[in-house]
């Protein structure tokens, strides 16, 4: 008896293991041999490639799903129609973001329907009589659906990264999440990929206009759309933008939209990518379960009139109000040519920041403002670019013709042997940096899919790459670097006036805060394992080190990887010194006693490491960072040029003209006129924007004077941060022999003392730029920092200002649709002495400015109450303490900044046991004693003869116009 159940036992034993075997088998994968990701490739049976890579440094996951449809695929009536729709994949399904689909569902047809009734109509009265029907059924509509669900439900499961991309080639949605929420980030994309609902249709089409908008005005996009337009008068990468054109914005088809969805949003043109801690043979069974029930269709096909040759050089001229620059494009064969591997190596040696081409005959020698090459890698095509900026006195005509000198020095093979080498171990050290995160690795795999590049050939580029000789690169370069080029001159001066996208007459939408689908309950009574947060402890996860009574090293050891970083850190910047800032430029350009500058940057390329000195306001950083097989002899070269670097006044001459030509260049940048009004806003006429060497000062500059504060770096005491291989013995051992340290320290700098100014009472403060949108930001000086509000603070922020489930994105955007960005923050200081600033800030339309501020004052006044989203916001912060870890580097870096605030422990240990405590009465308590009806300073960046000054004034206060000369300070 005892035998026949043994055998019995046996036989079960064998059942189930065949069983579990089976299971185990049931979905086959592709691996590449010695492959460091370990990628594992699924196809499912509906034809959706599953991409997997496994590292368990955190909890978590990168994720993305990845669409092979584009701008390229856009009608040729509806272009931006692909970009449009990426927008529309975050409005919800029938399944969330909707109170009651059925009614939903009939108001969005019928708008559906009018949409095609209005693009066809060419009578404006008529069409505008459409619009406002359209915009009064979609008022209606608005009232049934729930803004931003799909952004709740990701705040539920602790995703972060909320993203999409669409590009010439593909669109991409993106998000990281919590290991233990596969599941559930499975079931939503899943469900969001099989039935997306184009609800809150026009208010979307609005932030889209604004992104055009932006566009219109951007000078590096418009000279970027006219070379691909230059190199591809077939393709559509050069005859539709991925934005589209204004006249089919103004007309959109929401029936095209969904035809587009039909066609291209299937499983045998997409994948499932993930990267991060978890099981793959679970992942699978659980992507399979969601993605699986998709329908495959048969995919149009994509067809297009092969490019010519350029037989002779394409010109094209742009003008825009920022400083001029030169762009030089070569057409080449796509991501799965030959030609893409030969375009890496070609570009690398052109240009690679350190001992290029152009690195060292152009850069190096300062014979432009800027010079550089990229390589862009497209599905059907790629491009080699070649640009620069020039110095004044120089025309747009002799940098082009130093861009293309370095490509006849290419063709000669005036480059040396070792270039190729050296090209090898970069691209090994990126590779393994790539490695380090999981997004990184998603990358990999989702380029490789997007482009149809067989995962084989990524694992092998390098091997493949080395077999390259320089006679087969001095051959290519020959044979497709000829007069077969375009070339983009942008031009500064006054663009011809382009009529924006204009804004059609909207109702604010109907915002549904405190409800929420049965699909989000459901997500969220979900249990899952919770993960426990992992804290640093600064006195167990850091080992201190004394060089001597002036020099802690703070060492973490690298056990991941045979890179290291090394910084030299010290707690003085530009504000002790503005030529501090000058000097870090200027060792750039030198050599030593025994090297010239161009055989450093060599030496530097050669050893696949980098040196760099990094002046902030208060603080400087010399950097050293690369394989470290080679960190000794890089320490080495890095002491020499800090310790003998050689003075050269013709370099120094050449910069400081360069210097006073970028100055310029600023007051015609946007971006920068704008940070430099809002500095003079914050501090006065006295702030850190100012606090510079006026172009006298800089003229006197003596080169004597800059390596002298180069030197003096050695002398100041300071902390030595190490993430690297090395042993702790070993690192003190090679710091004592080759970090040069003087015999007597001397006194650290005093950073000079900027306050922010006290907002005492209203006030507008108006600088002029002439663009069809306007930068805007509100500020107010709050209390000093207080530990104690720290968490406050941080949940407010959340709360009010953080995502896309945050009250501004709700109300600037998705209801009013006011601009494409807008966000709101009550700033946390880096300094326990310093102020915290209540800030706002949206780009939005010239004729939008009143409705934006008085928009941001309703919010600040009487903040709404959304108890499900103020939850969410709770749960979002505890989960990304709980699933986030503060790794490698970052944990020196916030061992710095713990000290420097006072912190005894890692700051998050105060958060994660605060905010659970947390009412919303407790963050409406802190809005209405440091937020509600607080003076502003309202700073505005905008074409003066769009402004109602008068209302203006009315409306916040006193105006004052400041010009570029009060703001810059020169």
């Amino acid at each position: 008896m005892k035998q026949i159940l043994k055998k019995i036992q046996l036989l079960l034993f064998a059942v189930t293991v065949f069983t579990a075997n089976a299971l185990a088998q049931q979905y086959k994968y592709e691996t590449v041999p010695n492959d460091p990701m370990g990628v594992r490739i699924y196809t499912l049976d509906n034809g959706l490639k599953v991409l997997m890579s496994v590292t368990k440094d955190e909890p978590r996951i990168q994720t993305f799903v990845a669409v092979r449809v584009g701008s390229k695929n856009d009608p040729k009536e509806t272009t931006g129609l692909a970009h449009y729709f990426e927008h529309m994949m975050f409005k919800g399904t029938p399944d969330f973001g909707t109170l009651n689909w059925e009614k939903e569902k009939e108001m969005i047809n019928t708008i559906e329907q009018l949409f095609e009734v209005y693009r066809n109509e060419t009578d404006s009265l008529k069409r505008a009589a459409i619009y406002h029907k359209i915009d009064s059924i979609s008022f209606e509509a608005s009232k049934l659906a729930i803004p931003n669900e799909y952004d709740k439900l990701m705040s539920a499961i602790g995703s972060t990264g909320t993203n999409a991309a669409t590009s010439n080639d593909y669109t991409i949605y993106i998000e990281n999440i919590p290991s233990n929420q596969l599941e559930n980030w499975a079931m939503i994309q899943a469900n969001r990929f099989s039935h997306p609902v184009l609800r809150l249709f026009h208010t979307e089409l609005e932030t889209v206009y604004e992104e055009k908008n932006m566009s219109l005005t951007n000078d590096a996009r418009k000279a970027g759309e006219a070379l691909l337009r230059g190199l591809f008068p077939n393709h559509p990468y050069g005859q539709q933008t991925t934005l589209g054109e204004a006249e089919h914005l103004k007309n959109p088809s929401m029936k095209n939209i969904r035809e587009f969805f039909d066609k291209y949003y299937v499983p045998n043109n997409m994948a499932v990518i993930l990267a991060g801690d978890f099981n793959p043979d679970e992942a699978i069974k659980i992507v399979d379960k969601y993605f699986g029930t998709l329908k495959a269709k048969p995919l149009p096909e994509f067809s297009i009139v092969p490019e010519e040759p350029i037989i002779q050089p394409k010109e094209y001229e742009v003008v825009g109000l920022e400083a001029e620059n030169v762009s030089i494009g070569f057409r080449f064969a796509g991501a799965t040519s030959a030609d893409a591997d030969m375009l890496s190596l070609i570009n690398s040696i052109l240009y690679n920041t350190k001992a290029g081409l152009i690195d060292l005959n152009i850069n190096k020698k300062q014979l432009a403002l800027r010079a550089y090459a990229s390589a862009r890698v497209m599905t059907d095509y790629s491009i080699l670019q070649l640009g620069g900026r020039n110095k004044k006195g120089q025309s747009l005509d002799e940098v082009k013709d130093l861009l293309l000198k370095q490509v006849e020095l290419l063709k000669k093979g005036e480059f040396p042997d070792w270039m190729l080498e050296a090209a090898i171990n970069n691209y090994k050290l990126n590779r393994m940096k790539a490695l380090e995160s999981a997004s990184s690795r998603a990358r990999l795999m989702m380029n490789a899919f997007l482009n149809g590049i067989e995962w084989e050939n990524v694992v092998n580029s390098i091997e493949r790459l080395q077999k390259i000789s320089k006679d087969d690169v001095v051959k290519f370069a020959n044979d497709y670097l000829g007069d077969n080029y375009v070339v983009v001159y942008k031009r500064q001066g006054k663009p011809q006036d382009v009529a924006k996208v204009a804004k059609p007459p909207i109702t604010p939408i109907h915002i549904n805060r405190d409800v929420e689908s049965d699909f989000l309950k459901k997500v969220k009574e979900t249990k899952v394992t919770p993960v426990e947060p992992v804290f640093i402890d600064y006195n167990k996860d850091i080992t201190k080190i004394k060089l001597n009574k002036n020099i802690e090293v703070l060492y973490k050891q690298n056990t991941e990887n045979g890179t290291f970083n090394l910084v030299y850190y010290y707690p003085f910047g530009s504000l002790s010194n503005p030529a501090l800032t000058h000097a870090a430029d200027y060792i750039q350009l030198l050599g030593t006693s025994k090297l010239s500058a161009e055989e450093v940057s060599q030496e530097f390329y050669r050893l696949a490491c980098t040196f760099n000195i990094n002046v902030n306001d208060e603080d400087t950083y010399i950097t050293l960072s690369g394989l470290s097989e080679n960190a000794v002899k890089a320490l080495n070269l890095m002491e020499a040029i800090l310790n003998d670097c050689q003075p050269d006044e013709s370099a120094l001459k050449a910069y400081i003209a360069n210097q006073i030509k970028a100055r310029n260049d600023a007051k015609r940048n946007q971006s920068a006129v704008f940070r430099a009004l809002v500095s003079y806003a914050t501090y006065g006429d006295s702030n850190p924007q100012k606090f510079i060497l006026s172009e006298k000062e800089l003229s006197e500059l003596k080169a004597n004077d800059l390596i002298g504060i180069i030197k003096s770096f050695s002398s100041y005491p300071h902390t030595i941060l190490y993430y690297g291989p090395l042993a702790s013995n070993d690192l003190k051992d090679m710091l004592s022999k080759e970090h040069r340290l003087p015999k007597k320290f001397i006194p650290t700098p005093e950073n000079k003392r900027f306050e922010p100014l006290e907002t005492t009472s209203d006030r507008v403060l108006f600088a002029h730029y002439d663009a069809k949108q306007s930068y805007l930001q509100t500020l107010s000086r709050g209390q000093k920092y207080d530990d104690n509000l720290y968490p406050i603070i941080t949940l407010y922020n959340e709360y009010f200002g953080g995502g896309m489930n945050a009250i501004v994105f709700q109300e600037m955007r998705e209801k009013r649709g006011l601009a494409y960005t807008a966000r709101s923050r009550y700033t946390i200081p880096s300094k326990p002495d310093d102020y915290f600033i209540n800030m706002s800030y949206i780009a939005t339309q010239n004729d939008k400015v009143v409705d934006a501020f008085n928009a941001f004052n309703e919010l600040f006044n009487a903040m709404p109450e959304n108890t499900i989203g103020f939850n969410l916001s709770k749960e979002a912060l505890i989960s990304d303490i709980r699933n986030n870890r503060i790794r490698n580097m970052r944990v020196l870096y916030s061992y710095l900044n713990a000290k420097r605030m006072g912190w005894n422990e890692d700051i998050r240990k105060k958060l994660y046991s605060q905010i659970p405590t947390y009412t919303f009465d407790d963050v409406k308590k802190f809005q209405e004693q440091f937020v509600k009806g607080k003076p502003k300073t309202y700073i505005i960046l905008g074409k003066e003869a769009d402004m109602n000054f008068q209302e203006l004034e009315k409306l916040y206060g006193p105006v004052t116009k400041v010009t570029l000369e009060q703001i810059f300070g020169y």
